[in-house]
């Protein structure tokens, strides 16, 4: 297991200086030079996302999925920040908002840079690695120009029996406006002429995102050609007795922001409807377009869709990567991927006659999704139709569209018990999803909350109130991660199961809180944002700080998943210039500069790339000597902290907190393989392997864990049978010796 406390890879001396350090001048802690610019530092994030996709120790369905997941990040960027950089430049607005004070229009102008030039990186990749070896393996992506007579005739029949029913081709004239399409939408631009006449008609024909991406060539094998070539191959049957010219394929994105004015707000539920009907034809804020496109297709479409030739995007193959999801997910191709895995069964609930009776007998700490997240909805499905249970709280942030929890807190309902859920409508991009759990959720008779007007409610907490032989008991789990079943197999989150009183009297307070009219409560364990969280973790920091210049050790280490806000920063640039020794594992956004010298070198700040999503947050705190971990939903980011419900909470129980420290934490820094270590120019590199040292990757190290914890508990809790003894030999009258086979 690998030392927490060693050593940072730079040379410390003995009082906790670098090497050869000579103190300088004082520096103003909110110089813009500081701070990394917040966009600028997402795309370098979605930038390692790139790289496992251009990495050939990955499997090649591997890479095809870290490819779609790239341009669907890269989709939400554009439709979340580029649209409101945007707004700022027309508003005339000179400076950012940030620390680093990067103005709007320089911001759009790298973002454009940087998107460009991962964009050839990422369709180079495509062109001279995926899809040839894609070919070698059986699968093949064919367009227009590769397709055989007989693959064309197979496309013709499928073309008219699927396909051309659904389309609608829409001419643009002074009678047909230029229509709105869809935000994400494949459309097809098509130049025709009518017999003997040289004038030029203007067309747009949607690919249906209803039908399948890319349309299987054949019966047998893995042939498949997109399908906008499909209808390109046809455009005579839709246009008959009309002389195609051309046709380029485009997509548009849209701005998908928008801001609630508190004052204005009636009814929340109906607000939020509001608004997801207005994005469907919010402004556009991206055009890509085939590289081949003519010049006079090109600058009407960014005319009519009243676009900068810097929002512009020329892409020379497949265009919208993010199609890429269904050829990773075929059947079959096990060589090609990631080795399959099974989240493991948590020993303590599965040796329990129940889940409550699991939770009366200690704290239980799970990780996900090396460990199942089964316990979870086991609680609320267990909860809905226990006849002891009396009430469920929960709050609902993001779920999947299928969920089990939803469903159970319904028949929770029907069976007449006290149900409330919190449902955040304003969760971004999932605003639909939320709007219909909700009215479902009301129709069951489930008390339907949605928070505060202008606080996003992110935390994750779920309570049960139970009548029992010793009186009422309350049961809490507090999480890191969502009440998504989809989600938790591919996120890594921390979950804890409690039936201490300190936390379920925080629990029932905190929901109260949501849904009632109060004062904020005295918490006794649980840390909550907006009103206590940012003070209380610049206090830990001051605390570490305080104790390096008294002589002690200081040590922060936090995992998080983005560092934005600048008290936070500033806080930790002050630890350092004390000495204290500063880890941050984040996954994306990082405003900090690490390794200037007399502010920050005492920082490190590594982020992990891996298979599974990093999204647990576990904030650890030396205390001289005597650790306080934490663990919960927020991150260092200003909404965590101003602008959301968050919870933070303790991790007393000794081998739990030890657990995080020594395994989550110190797995996580020892990373060699997916970890990337952040530089003081913003760019980030692979974590160097040291001469010997064995090469460490934390995801598959915690697969082998869970693997080896639930066998070892499932032993220690299951009764042995007694031991099966080979009896001695017996001799019988005129035979050999025989021995009875155990």
């Amino acid at each position: 297991m690998p030392e927490l406390l060693a050593p940072l890879s730079r040379k410390v001396s003995d009082n906790g200086q670098a090497s050869g350090y000579v103190t300088p001048a004082p520096v103003a802690l909110d110089d813009p030079a500081l701070y990394f610019n917040r966009e600028m530092s997402w795309l370098e994030f979605n930038r390692r996302v790139l790289e496992e996709a251009l990495d050939s120790s990955v499997p090649l369905l591997e890479r095809l999925k870290f490819l779609a997941i790239f341009e669907s990040n890269l989709d939400e960027f554009f439709m979340v920040r580029v649209g409101g950089l945007q707004q700022k430049v027309l508003a005339g607005i000179a400076v950012g908002s940030g620390a680093d004070r990067m103005p709007p229009r320089e911001q759009l102008e790298r973002i454009s840079k940087a998107v460009r030039q991962m964009q050839d990186d990422a369709y180079r990749c495509l062109r001279e690695q995926l899809l040839p070896a894609l070919d070698k393996e059986g699968i093949l992506l064919r367009g227009l120009k590769d397709l055989s007579a007989e693959q064309r005739q197979s496309l013709t029949k499928y073309f008219r029996r699927d396909v051309f029913p659904v389309l609608t081709p829409l001419a643009i004239d002074v009678g047909h406006p230029f229509p709105h399409l869809l935000n994400k939408s494949l459309n097809l631009a098509v130049i025709l002429q009518r017999p003997r006449s040289p004038e030029n008609l203007f067309a747009v024909v949607q690919v249906p995102a209803v039908l399948p991406r890319f349309v299987p060539l054949a019966e047998k094998g893995q042939f498949f050609a997109p399908l906008e070539s499909v209808i390109r191959l046809h455009l005579p049957d839709l246009f008959p007795g009309m002389n195609i010219v051309c046709s380029t394929v485009f997509r548009v994105t849209r701005n998908s922001e928008y801001e609630i004015d508190d004052d204005e707000v009636e009814d929340l539920l109906q607000t939020i409807e509001e608004e997801v009907r207005k994005r469907r034809r919010a402004f556009a804020v991206r055009l890509e377009i085939d590289a081949e496109a003519p010049p006079d297709v090109s600058n009407y479409l960014m005319k009519e869709l009243e676009l900068e030739p810097q929002d512009v995007y020329p892409v020379p193959d497949i265009l919208d990567l993010t199609g890429l999801f269904q050829i990773h997910g075929l059947p079959g191709f096990p060589q090609l991927r990631d080795p399959q895995f099974v989240s493991q069964p948590v020993a303590e609930f599965s040796n329990a006659p129940n889940v409550f009776a699991a939770i009366r007998a200690r704290d239980i700490l799970v990780h996900h999704p090396y460990e199942s997240f089964g316990p979870v909805v086991d609680l609320i499905e267990t909860a809905a139709t226990d006849e002891k249970v009396l009430a469920i709280k929960q709050t609902l942030y993001r779920t999947s569209s299928e969920s089990a929890i939803v469903k159970a807190l319904q028949r929770a309902a029907d069976n007449g018990k006290q149900v409330t859920a919190v449902i955040e409508l304003k969760a971004r991009l999932d605003e639909e999803r939320n709007i219909q759990w909700a009215r479902e959720l009301e129709k069951a008779g489930v008390h339907v909350v949605f928070g505060f007007i202008g606080l996003k409610t992110h935390c994750k907490v779920a309570l049960v109130v139970r009548r029992e032989d010793e009186g009422i008991r309350r049961y809490v789990h507090l999480a890191t991660g969502n009440y998504n079943q989809l989600t938790a197999r591919v996120y890594t989150d921390l979950g804890l199961f409690t039936c201490n009183p300190d936390f379920c009297e925080d629990a029932s307070a905190l929901f109260n809180y949501l849904t009632g009219y109060c004062e904020l409560p005295q918490w006794k364990k649980l840390v909550v944002a907006p009103s206590s969280l940012q003070s209380f973790m610049l206090e830990k920091i001051q605390q570490e700080t305080a104790n390096q210049q008294a002589g002690k050790t200081g040590r922060i280490i936090a995992k998080i998943n983005g560092l934005l806000e600048p008290a936070i920063v500033q806080a930790l640039y002050r630890a350092s210039q004390a000495g204290v020794r500063i880890e941050l594992i984040c996954r994306g956004i990082c405003a900090l500069r690490p390794g200037l010298q007399g502010v920050s070198d005492h920082i490190r700040v590594t982020s992990i790339v891996d298979r599974f999503l990093e999204h647990s947050r576990v904030f650890y705190f030396h205390n001289a000597g005597e650790p306080q971990v934490y663990i919960g939903s927020a991150d260092w980011m200003d909404r965590n902290l101003s602008r959301r419900v968050e919870v933070v909470f303790p991790i007393e129980t000794p081998e739990l907190k030890q657990r995080l420290i020594a395994e989550v934490l110190a797995l996580s820094l020892a990373d060699n393989a997916k970890a990337r270590e952040l530089l003081p120019d913003g760019s980030y590199r692979r974590v160097a392997k040291e001469s010997g040292q064995p090469v460490l990757r934390s995801q598959e190290r915690f697969l082998e864990i869970a693997q080896q914890n639930a066998q070892r508990r499932l032993l220690e809790t299951t009764p042995q049978a007694p031991p099966i003894l080979t009896p001695k030999p017996v001799k019988t009258k005129g035979s050999r010796k025989r021995t009875a086979k155990s």
